[in-house]
This record gives C-alpha cells, structure tokens and sequence, in this order.
C-alpha cells in the first residue's frame, strides 16, 4: 500500500461529506424531497425560468440525471415547464406554490444542518476550512490533471 488509511485526508473529507449528506437526506425527507429534489428547488426559488440544462450545471448533476429529477417533481407538482417565449425549444421551469411550500419546509430544516456545523466553528475557523478545502479541490484537479496527461 502507497499511503496508510490514517494518513489519507480524502477520507476523511469523505467520511464528513457522507455525515453531511445523510443528515441531510433525513432533515428534507418530511418534505418529501430527496437531496437532489431539494437542490433543484432550491436552485429553481433563485432562479425562475431557468433551464433544465442550466439547472443541471447549477445542481453539478448530468443533464439526464436533472431530467428524471424535474419529471418527478413535474409529476408531483412541485414545479411547472413551459416553452421560453423566444426560445420555443428550451422549457423554462418554475416552482409551483406546492414547490415553495415543500421548498420552505425543506430549507429550514437543511438551514438547521448548516447552522450546526457553523456554529461549531469561529468566523476564522470558517473562513479558513472553505480556503483549506479550496486548496484541496485545487490540489485534486492539479493531480487529475498530471495524470491525464502521463
């Protein structure tokens, strides 16, 4: 083995990512959203009329993946597509009052998840865990990068 698991940060960021995402899926679950769900909403109250292709970008989902998302929230009627004006080929989508309500319900829960883990940390501590984690995002893309062109 190259490196022992003690010494191995990304599981650590894994472990604190998986923490993260499942209390997540617990505080949106009496919404009845999943996390995916959630996001889109989310992404969707700040950004009315988008399109399902932007909305992926801005979820970091596929497309296709955005696509089986807003069909189900369309089925439940949590938000609503309609042809751009202009744009006759691309679906604007737009929360539905069922969508903010569920969106609403969700948010404060989610709210509640972030709120703990700042709490857990000074202003400082905050400020610098997004620097540390931006250098480790940094340092991943620049080791992909080495490597796709060994």
């Amino acid at each position: 083995m190259g490196m022992p698991a003690n010494e191995r940060l990304g599981l650590d960021i894994r472990r604190a990512e998986q923490e993260l995402m499942a209390a997540k899926r617990a505080a949106v679950e009496p919404a009845g959203l999943t996390v995916p769900q959630y996001a889109t909403l989310h992404v969707l109250a700040e950004n009315a009329g988008i399109s399902g292709a932007a909305l992926a970008r801005a979820c970091q989902v596929t497309p296709q993946a955005m696509a089986v998302v807003l069909k189900n929230l369309t089925d439940r009627g949590l938000v609503e597509r309609a042809p751009h004006p202009w744009h006759g080929n691309v679906l604007e989508t737009r929360l539905t009052p069922a969508g903010h309500t569920a969106l609403t319900l969700a948010d404060a829960r989610a709210c509640a998840i972030e709120h703990a883990i700042a709490e857990e940390l000074t202003e400082a501590e905050r400020t610098q865990l997004r620097e540390l984690l931006a250098r480790c995002n940094h340092a991943v893309r620049r080791a992909a990068q080495a490597q796709a062109e060994a």
